[in-house]
């Protein structure tokens, strides 16, 4: 079977990998689609090389279906369809024992820590898997994880239905956030730099600004003074970590979902001043991918327009060229395209 390989020096590449039977407690999944994202990204440019050794097959954004059981796993049959929740806690961690499992002091994320499924047949514990309904196509269930991070967002933030939202940055997860948050209630406005995805939030219903303007003032006006309910930071560039607390009114909550690469200057007075919540969120717990598998099975998530193309397993290296310069939303790879000739 052939596997994707992060080779370092910003080189994805693709080769026969080894495959074994699943170990006791163990499922084999034919992986469908495999989704990268910004973490990916990271790992790409080597700003995860103290985590990540090479060569590493990465991917943690997929679905697929069961191909093979190992010993002792019941409850699944080969057929179905599935999606992971790539998180292995200790369980022992303070962490874990105070019920924060989803991040574990020691937390292994599948697909970073350990080998993920950017390849044909993919290993892993029976206990991390999510059950897909049979309505939901694979190239969209791809979109789980992703989905999932935003439900944790929102959730994280306590957004009430009717309450107002802002999301800064409209990229994949920015534009989760935005339809998850609209889908519990919320009323949401999203700040991107970028003229096409501008035009793209926009053509999906969302109000969206250029943050070039005064959006400030715009939040302003648009609640009455207040300021907005809730502020999502999604786009992990400097400047808009010191302007978000801007947005926020009096008790309002900022949560900051981005991966910053380096400690960010924030406003702390205008956090003072105004009695902020600065909140993070970082991955995902159970229930969310559950509420992510009904979204995206009920259409609340718009996945086409986030897909914006699927391209086979060879063609990854320029499936990450092109999202390094910011020419897609989401690119999916078909990881069963050309296995076959392997």
């Amino acid at each position: 079977m052939l596997a994707a390989h992060y080779a370092g020096n910003r080189t994805m590449a693709v080769g026969a990998a080894e495959q074994a039977p699943p170990g006791p407690g163990q499922v084999q999944i034919a992986v469908a689609y495999n989704g990268i994202c910004g973490t990916d990204l990271h790992i790409l440019n080597g700003h995860m090389d103290a985590r990540v050794a090479t060569p590493a097959v990465i991917g943690h954004e997929m679905s697929g279906t069961i191909a093979a059981l190992g010993d002792d796993v019941d409850g699944w049959n080969v057929g179905d369809p599935v999606t992971v929740m790539p998180l292995a806690w200790d369980g022992t961690c303070p962490a874990c024992r105070a019920g924060n499992s989803h991040i574990c002091q020691n937390l292994d994320f599948v697909g970073i820590d350990s080998p993920g499924a950017l390849q044909g047949r993919w290993n892993v514990d029976a206990n991390l898997l999510v059950p897909l309904p049979a309505s939901l196509s694979l190239q969209h269930a791809a979109l789980v994880e992703p989905t999932a991070v935003a439900v944790h967002d929102v959730r994280r933030a306590e957004l009430e239905k009717g309450q107002k939202a802002v999301v800064i940055g409209g990229g994949p997860i920015g534009v989760l956030i935005a339809a998850v948050a609209r889908s519990f209630g919320g009323e949401v406005v999203v700040i991107e730099l970028d003229p096409k995805r501008r035009k793209a939030i926009a053509d999906l219903g969302y109000t969206v600004l250029d943050p070039r303007d005064d959006t400030v003032a715009w939040v302003e006006e648009w609640t009455g003074g207040a300021g907005a309910d809730v502020v999502f930071e999604v786009s992990g560039a400097a400047a808009a970590v010191l302007g978000a607390v801007d947005y926020a009114k009096v008790r309002g909550t900022l949560v900051v979902v981005a991966i910053h690469p380096e400690p960010r200057p924030i406003n702390l007075q205008r956090v003072f001043w105004r009695e902020l919540r600065l909140l993070g969120a970082r991955v995902y717990q159970r229930d969310d991918f559950d509420t992510a598998v009904a979204l995206l099975a009920t259409g609340a998530i718009p996945a086409d327009a986030l897909i914006t193309k699927t391209v086979p397993l060879h063609d990854v290296q320029s499936a990450f060229d092109d999202l390094t310069g910011g020419d897609a939303m989401k690119i999916l790879i078909d990881v069963q395209a050309g296995q076959e000739t392997a």
